[in-house]
């Protein structure tokens, strides 16, 4: 949405939540705000969320976004021609992977998460912890 293109390698050395949606999905819809409240919890550190929606326009998408609270800080991607969906094990929406810092995929997630649920909390920052 920023008119800026993201590269996994620019983003070595960090925990990176990536996460597949659409406004027309349900799911997607609901876990949002969560990934934003996550998103304030770790900005601050070694951490990046990347949601790549897939296949709407960005007039769809602001549409739907104005409408979150708390509104979204993260980086909002534009997978038009579903390309890097291809590229990547997504059978369903939404689904989540993160990765570890040398970019290997370390949790992945089919359905709708709450992102700022203790658990998950705990096993990113977990991650962060591990500096290697």
């Amino acid at each position: 949405m920023d008119e800026k293109i993201y590269r996994l390698a620019d983003l070595r050395g960090k925990v990176v939540l990536i996460n597949f949606w659409a406004t027309w999905c349900p799911p997607c819809r609901k876990e949002l705000p969560s990934m934003e409240r996550l998103w304030q919890q770790f900005s601050k550190e070694d951490f990046m969320v990347l949601a790549i929606n897939v296949g709407e326009d960005a007039d769809t998408i602001f549409a739907f976004t104005g409408t979150l609270e708390p509104a979204l800080g993260f980086p909002l991607l534009l997978d038009r021609d579903s390309a890097v969906l291809k590229a990547w094990p997504v059978r369903g929406l939404p689904t989540t992977f993160v990765l570890d810092r040398e970019g290997r995929v370390v949790y992945r997630a089919v359905g709708g998460r709450e992102f700022d649920n203790p658990e998950l909390v705990a096993q990113l920052r977990g991650l962060l912890q591990n500096r290697r």
